[in-house]
């Protein structure tokens, strides 16, 4: 990587880390190789926070968050009974139980913010930004509502400690995606 940077064939290598192993990246990380991870991390998925983040910040690396709002769970959308349309792979996702352990954990951390349904995503896109050495989050949008209430994050106040302190307590050890 470092030929293909001074022959100036590429300027910056990341790397995207596999589903729920954020510890997978640790070792290439400290080669001093990367300039970017790209991981999921979310209120549910804090895991990146154990190791991960903190060797991001010591050797100087970005952070790339995806998956911030937990494929939608984040939202306040899943809720038990939600369908979605034919083909859509979040009936995959969301399959059996899985719609009511989310909205169970969605109302828990509701009556800890004491918020509401609509402010749940700011919350969580807020967290995911609040993470160390994050630079930036990837947000998957599904409508022009969804642009709109997301760009408007951009310019609201970091979350206080008071509140990343609740939302720290609602990590999830889940993996939907086996």
């Amino acid at each position: 990587m470092d030929a293909l940077k001074r022959e100036g064939k590429i300027r910056f290598f990341g790397i995207s880390v596999k589903d729920h192993q954020p510890e997978n990246v640790l070792t290439v990380l400290r080669t001093g190789v990367l300039d970017t991870v790209q991981v999921i991390y979310n209120v549910f998925e804090q895991a990146p926070s154990d190791a991960l983040l903190p060797a991001c910040e010591e050797y100087g690396v970005g952070v790339i968050v995806r998956v911030a709002l937990d494929e939608g769970a984040l939202t306040g959308a899943i809720r038990t009974g939600v369908t979605f349309p034919e083909g859509d792979w979040r009936n995959w996702y969301f399959r059996d139980d899985r719609p009511a352990q989310v909205e169970q954990h969605v109302d828990a951390i509701l009556a800890d913010l004491g918020s509401a349904a609509e402010e749940l995503p700011s919350a969580a896109l807020r967290f995911a930004l609040a993470g160390r050495a994050v630079s930036t989050v990837v947000v998957g949008m599904r409508s022009l509502r969804n642009v709109e209430r997301n760009a408007v994050i951009a310019d609201a106040p970091p979350l206080t400690e008071p509140e990343l302190a609740v939302l720290t307590k609602h990590r999830w050890a889940k993996n939907f995606y086996c």
